[in-house]
């Protein structure tokens, strides 16, 4: 005797609608979106070449380098310290930069607050 049920007949030989799909190769329609400011655009155009570079490394050696740095920094007083957490925080907040239109008011929030939280921390190592 089988427990798999089977669909009501009614259902059983209909599919499900495709989803719209743009034709292989094609990115996804983004909604539109207020042209770019010329100080935008070249950040963008500035940062392609290190964030290929960091497309080309291993996928775990960004998170490690992150990771790293920031136990330094919370685990060294002084300016050595605050230096690692600056640097976490630096790349953050240029990840962020560049996110920054894609992302919904929480997300800016988040990203934000993380930044603030890092430099907080790092101006507190800097005075130990």
């Amino acid at each position: 005797m089988s427990t798999k049920r089977s669909a009501p007949r009614s259902q059983a030989g209909r599919r499900r609608p495709a989803a719209r799909r743009p034709p292989s190769g094609q990115p996804h329609p983004r909604p539109p979106a207020a042209p770019a400011s010329a100080a935008r655009r070249s950040v963008e155009k500035r940062s392609a070449a290190p964030l290929l570079y960091l497309r080309q490394l291993p996928t775990w050696v960004p998170p490690v380098v992150l990771v790293v740095l920031l136990v330094t920094g919370l685990a060294v007083r002084g300016w050595a310290g605050a230096a690692a957490l600056f640097v976490v925080a630096a790349f953050l907040g240029w990840l962020a930069y560049l996110s920054w239109p894609r992302l919904t008011a929480a997300g800016r929030f988040g990203r934000a607050a993380a930044i603030m939280c890092l430099l907080g921390v790092a101006a507190l190592q800097a005075t130990r």
